[in-house]
């Protein structure tokens, strides 16, 4: 019986044993886990939101005639530079046949009402010759016929106003001279001869005859999400991109942040503008697409790292990294970070250009054969 256990319990160590050995023998053959790492660099490290627009004037005026009618003659076109006071264009007037026939009739009154003034100042002037009436009374009746006169007078440049748009004495004032009341390149001019056109007054824009702007005052004008509309302020510098300009980066100053979003596809978008800074040997269209890259911050020249090596305890929430110390042998060492651009990031403290960081994912050696 005793020698039954004895042998019993020699083959459990024997297999206990042989399990043991075939298990370090497992271990010992599979791959030893790996860890690369990396250094910190010297990055310029730029945080920045980008917004989508265009290219404007700062000011854009727009020419419109004060009489309707029918575009006569053209004298300017796009990309011309005009003065203020240069001629544009010339419009004839297709004359209302209401305050055509109005106008005359008015003539005719005005001209009964001289003929009758005139033949009281002849009987005024018979009977002051003749000491019947004063001085006074002749004065009166000059006076009347004057005012007859002039009335007649204003009847028939009346006339010639709706008929022509213009009378003698009014050639560079003439409603049908359309000139530019500013300095600047001419943008469109959007009527052609023959076009009807409309006058501007209280109840119409009016025809455009002409779009001019000053070129040498350009702005970008886009629009940012809601959920980036927090982020920036006025006066932060932008880079611009314009899409048909290729290879060149314009700055420009972000002035104008509206106080008041609009919905667009869903989404509530706020409306920016920027002011351009004047690059003579660049000329810009206006309404280019263009991108505005808005700068939030800058770090010029520091030390940096990549964002995925850096880890946060699940406790205080601090950032830290894992340093070698030998060979695949790492400590946790806590760091202070700075700008980041979703890339790289700013180390303010921490860490040692010469540390070697070590990257989360390990380095598995390729298989035999695979």
């Amino acid at each position: 019986m005793k020698k039954s256990i004895t042998v019993i319990i020699l083959i459990f160590i024997v297999f206990s044993c042989a399990g043991a050995l075939y298990y370090l023998y497992k271990k010992n053959a599979e791959d030893p886990v790996v860890y690369a790492t990396e250094k910190p660099s010297t990055q310029t490290i730029i945080k920045k939101t980008v917004a989508t627009g265009s290219i404007l004037p700062l000011e854009e005026v727009l020419i419109k005639p004060n009489i309707s009618g029918v575009i006569e003659e053209v004298f300017v076109e796009g990309g011309d530079y005009v003065q203020s006071g240069d001629l544009i264009a010339k419009i004839k007037v297709v004359p209302n046949l209401s305050s055509l026939n109005e106008a005359k009739n008015t003539i005719e009154e005005a001209k009964i009402s001289l003929d009758d003034q005139k033949r009281n100042l002849e009987r005024q002037r018979t009977l002051f010759d003749k000491g019947v009436i004063s001085r006074v009374d002749l004065e009166k009746a000059e006076v009347a016929y004057d005012q007859a006169k002039q009335s007649y007078v204003a009847a028939n440049k009346r006339f010639d106003i709706v008929k022509t748009g213009t009378t003698k004495g009014y050639g560079n004032e003439a409603n049908t001279l359309i000139r530019a009341t500013v300095s600047g390149m001419v943008l469109e001019v959007p009527v052609e001869v023959g076009n009807q056109v409309i006058e501007s007054n209280n109840f119409n824009e009016g025809t455009t005859i002409a779009a001019i702007a000053d070129v040498d005052k350009m702005i970008f004008e886009g629009k940012v999400d809601e959920s980036e509309v927090g982020k920036i302020k006025e006066n932060l510098p932008l880079e611009i991109t314009v899409g048909a300009i290729e290879n060149t980066v314009f700055d420009a100053v972000l002035d104008y942040i509206a106080p008041k979003g609009k919905v667009e596809n869903g989404a509530i978008q706020f409306e920016i503008k920027g002011t351009l800074k004047k690059r003579d040997s660049v000329f810009i269209r206006a309404g280019l697409s263009a991108n505005a890259s808005i700068i939030l911050a800058k770090a010029d020249s520091v030390l940096a790292v990549k964002e995925a090596l850096i880890q946060f305890d699940p406790d205080t929430k601090k950032p830290f990294v894992e340093i070698a110390t030998g060979s695949q042998k790492f400590e946790r060492r806590e760091i202070q970070l700075g700008v980041s651009d979703g890339i790289y990031i700013q180390i303010l403290q921490g860490i040692k250009p010469d540390d070697e960081i070590k990257v989360w994912n390990e380095i598995k050696p390729a298989t035999v054969g695979a």
